[in-house]
């Protein structure tokens, strides 16, 4: 694997443990996180598994129903 994937997996990765951190913190289910989005449970998941990226608009829903600033989202995430 070439080191920009892995770059790539790392800030993916972590930015889904941040995502899941903050929901947690608020007490959110992914459900009830997906419904105040507009999304399905599942795709939470995988945004939090790294299975999938979030698009910047996704990201933003996210960071208003959980009262996050959104650049609280990438927080090291990038490789050290």
């Amino acid at each position: 694997m070439c080191q920009a994937s892995d770059d790539y997996r790392y800030f993916l990765i972590n930015l889904g443990k941040n995502i899941r951190k903050y929901r947690l913190n608020r007490k959110m289910s992914q459900e009830k996180l997906a419904l105040n989005i507009d999304s399905a449970r599942n795709y939470i998941g995988c945004i939090e598994r790294a299975e999938k990226m979030a698009s910047l608009i996704t990201l933003f829903k996210i960071s208003k129903v959980l009262n996050v600033n959104i650049e609280d989202f990438f927080k090291h995430t990038m490789v050290p």
